[in-house]
């Protein structure tokens, strides 16, 4: 019994916190998430007929989220006096984000979290997402490829000089690339990435679709 009752200590030791409800603007560092959008698509988007797949569009890596993180865990869903945004604000995300949905689901569960008002989100969003260049190469794919998931931080680190590999996580999801994972300071320059950030997927062969 005390051996059970220890390892399960053990175990809520280990896993991630996730704070629900905390108070805005208390927070270490950002997370920005850069998903591709291809392997998106062809993991959940097109089962969905998500916008965001339209063979009309041309997203490689979109912001999936700017993302408040503690040291450990993160909070969630804050209390916060600041207006939600309205749905123009949310469609004129949908550049870089994908969907309006998207960028709404954002602001209600890390937005909220800031202590910034949608509006300043929004903006700082997109600084984030302008502040990291996004590997040009892997727009030149024309067919689906394998390779290995420390190639995608390989590049990201190439074109961004100023990332080191404590700076940067890169996620896979069903044998595929899902997304490079950025940590940025208050001011958006990179900080090392918490414990519970950095967990490089270690696929030798993740599948990274081209774009369509």
């Amino acid at each position: 019994m005390r051996r059970t009752l220890l390892s399960l200590l053990a175990c809520l030791i280990a896993a991630p916190a996730f704070a629900k409800g905390e108070r805005a603007g208390e927070f270490d560092y950002y997370v920005m998430a850069l998903s591709w959008s291809a392997n998106w698509c062809a993991l959940e988007g097109d089962a969905r007929n998500s916008p965001q797949c339209d063979a009309r569009e041309d997203h490689g890596w979109i912001l999936h989220g700017l993302w408040p993180q503690f040291h450990r865990g993160f909070p969630s869903f804050c209390q916060t006096a600041k207006r939600p945004p309205s749905r123009s604000m949310t469609n004129n995300m949908a550049d870089i984000m994908g969907t309006g949905g998207l960028a709404w689901h954002q602001w209600n569960k890390h937005g909220t979290c800031t202590g910034l008002s949608a509006t300043d989100y929004y903006a700082l969003s997109r600084r984030a997402y302008a502040s990291v260049t996004r590997p040009p190469i892997f727009r030149k794919l024309d067919k689906t490829v394998k390779l290995p998931a420390s190639v995608v931080e390989d590049a990201f680190m190439k074109d961004n000089p100023t990332l080191t590999r404590d700076n940067i996580t890169i996620t896979c999801r069903q044998g595929h690339i899902q997304e490079a994972r950025i940590c940025l300071s208050r001011d958006l320059t990179p900080v090392p990435c918490g414990a519970d950030v950095i967990k490089d997927c270690s696929l030798k062969d993740a599948i990274f679709t081209p774009l369509r």
